[in-house]
């Protein structure tokens, strides 16, 4: 029997911004991508379920140190919902646990409806998620059948606005803050039109710091490996991308060899508080630091990327 050759994986730092594409769970679609890359390590920056599309950045080597920030960051989405149908999953792949018939409803009815949803909200995340309660994952619990009441928790809405209607469809611009469940406001907001809904697509535009993202598919990174390490090496991002939105401070050669070791350093003539992203002279990425009112830097994330 003919065993396939053994990747032999590498060390390479930085982010592939995919354009997930329909079916793949975003963990499939950073494997595939890593096995493009030969990358020795790598990880997601929080996932898009199997029926979303869109942005999904992908960390490696280094980059997983962001993983958390950017998960924690805002996203927007365009969500297409179904009204008058109910699943067991809040979305097209479930089983229909309900149906109730559309009544007419105007703009201005449902504009009413998008207002209770915006800002800051309490929400009840879906059975079929990946949110754990006594050490399970929710979504294992509902596919044994178990019925367990999930505590609402607070997130924040920033836009939700209506693109465009049919007579049973909602097509919506969604911007939110970390923990937000898309399909939870499809399902709020057809009950308070009191039809029901659930959410039928769902496609990722972006999620902070990277507003006007250069997004790559699996096919074109697949010609591109077929065209060597340059082709495809071009589609990954620094790991400083990453922190593009932060102020940057530029330390010296002893500041740097302080950070290296894991010291605090104090930085009185930083911009301002806050998290900021440190430099070295030459350019190199040394760290993600937290500054306090005196100037005093806190190390979030150490970097320890190879020169050059």
């Amino acid at each position: 029997m003919n065993r396939l050759p053994r990747i032999k994986h590498r060390d390479l730092h930085g982010i592939v911004l995919l354009d997930k594409p329909l079916g793949l769970s975003s963990n499939q679609a950073l494997q595939s991508v890593r096995r493009l890359l030969r990358a020795a390590k790598g990880g997601h920056t929080g996932a898009l379920d199997p029926l979303a599309t869109g942005l999904l950045p992908l960390c490696f080597g280094e980059a997983t140190k962001l993983a958390g920030s950017l998960l924690g960051a805002r996203k927007a989405y365009v969500a297409e919902c179904r009204l008058g149908i109910t699943t067991d999953t809040a979305d097209r792949e479930g089983e229909i646990v309900r149906q109730r018939p559309l009544r007419p409803v105007d703009e201005a009815t449902i504009e009413a409806a998008l207002a209770k949803l915006r800002g800051h909200i309490l929400q009840v995340p879906p059975m079929y998620s990946a949110l754990k309660q006594d050490g399970e994952r929710l979504y294992a619990k509902a596919r044994r059948g178990e019925s367990v009441e999930v505590p609402p928790r607070e997130v924040e809405i920033h836009r939700l606005e209506l693109l465009a209607r049919t007579d049973d469809t909602l097509t919506l611009l969604v911007e939110c803050g970390s923990g937000t469940y898309v399909r939870s406001l499809a399902v709020d907001l057809g009950e308070d039109l009191g039809c029901g809904a659930h959410l039928t697509a769902l496609h990722r535009l972006w999620v902070e710091p990277f507003r006007e993202p250069r997004m790559v598919t699996l096919e074109q990174l697949q010609q591109a490996a077929e065209q060597g390490d340059v082709a495809l090496l071009a589609w990954l991002l620094p790991v400083s991308a990453g922190l593009s939105d932060l102020p940057v401070v530029q330390l010296d050669e002893l500041q740097s060899m302080a950070i290296a070791r894991g010291q605090q350093i104090e930085l009185p003539q930083a911009p301002s508080t806050g998290r900021c992203a440190a430099f070295a002279k030459d350019g190199a990425l040394l760290a993600l630091l937290e500054l306090d009112d005196g100037g005093r830097a806190r190390i979030l994330r150490g970097f320890n990327l190879p020169p050059g």
